[in-house]
């Protein structure tokens, strides 16, 4: 079964060699020299191009950086090393890789005025508040990333992998906002990180057990094994229980939003020609968007309807479609 699993997921034709897939994803074997050149002159100009185009809220410009960035190779140099159970030097790549950017985005987080909001931004806001279906969506990428390694044939889909998986982006959002002293904000394109970097490193042993490279390696001691292991738990641990809280959140605002735009609409009726254009969460805020030809009722009478139809404490936001936004307070706070 696991045979035939196998010459389906990798033909015996199309199969790289153990020693040339070590060779092009561990930066710490043949042209050593050359090979780390390349990554941290790729990487810091990846970092650069990634900050810039969330300093624009370019999405053409980030995915720029998404392409050029060769963070996934040592990524999936541990996922190799763990299956053949040898050292993990490409842990120190993606350890200080990551601190570069970090650093970059901080540096560009200096050309943002002190009152920037940063989830106006769509680039952060984007990458803030990852969900577990992200990681869903990115083991997937993995798996695909490891058959592109593994596979000759398929390798000109690695440029969709990275522009999928998202490496370098997050951590310069993360660089952004921690210069700005965002914590929470730091911390979730942090976990977007993580998740990503865990779903490339299962997809990776995942595809390369299965292949059949980890037969071809001399096992190590029991150890080493059960050391890899407790980290890839640990790991998850520490990103599926934050993704998971987030999602079972980001749900619950979802339905609280329908809510609340049937109460504005009872609310905005008593103006004439004024609707409700529809009702969003945008980070863990519920904003609602009106059409209203004249004045709005008074705000207050808003937050009192809502009183009872979500939970108190949701920060609610009212855009008007002539370009203002109200920030309405919370729902049971004191007026």
């Amino acid at each position: 079964m696991l045979s035939r699993l196998r010459e389906c997921v990798l033909p015996a034709a199309q199969r790289r060699p153990l020693e040339e897939l070590a060779e092009i994803l561990d930066l710490s074997s043949g042209d050593v020299r050359s090979k780390r050149s390349a990554f941290w002159t790729m990487l810091a100009l990846s970092a650069v191009i990634a900050a810039a185009g969330i300093h624009t809220d370019s999405t053409a410009t980030v995915i720029g950086a998404m392409i050029i960035a060769p963070l996934g190779t040592p990524i999936m140099g541990i996922a190799l090393a763990i299956v053949r159970r040898r050292g993990q030097s490409a842990i120190g790549f993606v350890f200080f890789g990551s601190l570069l950017v970090i650093a970059t985005g901080m540096v560009f987080s200096l050309l943002l005025p002190t009152s920037y909001a940063l989830l106006a931004n769509s680039q952060i806001a984007a990458r803030t508040s990852p969900k577990l279906m992200d990681l869903v969506a990115a083991l997937a990428t993995g798996l695909a990333g490891a058959v592109a390694h593994a596979r000759r044939d398929v390798a000109a889909v690695l440029p969709g992998v990275a522009i999928a998986i998202s490496l370098v982006p997050p951590l310069a959002v993360a660089g952004v906002c921690l210069g700005h002293g965002a914590g929470w904000l730091t911390l979730g394109a942090l976990v977007l990180f993580l998740s990503n970097l865990l779903a490339l490193v299962l997809g990776g042993i995942a595809v390369f057990t299965v292949t059949g490279y980890a037969t071809e390696s001399v096992a190590r001691s029991g150890r080493s094994r059960r050391r890899a292991r407790l980290t890839l738990v640990l790991l998850a641990a520490v990103v599926v229980l934050p993704l998971s809280a987030n999602s079972v959140i980001s749900y619950l605002l979802t339905a609280w939003s329908a809510r609340a735009r049937t109460v504005a609409a009872d609310w905005i009726s008593a103006v004439p020609g004024s609707s409700i254009a529809g009702a969003d969460v945008v980070s863990r805020e519920i904003h609602i968007r009106v059409r209203a030809p004249g004045d709005l009722p008074p705000i207050s009478g808003l937050l009192g309807a809502l009183r009872g139809q979500i939970p108190d404490g949701v920060p609610i936001v009212v855009e008007v479609t002539q370009g203002s936004t109200i920030h309405a307070g919370r729902v049971g706070a004191p007026s």
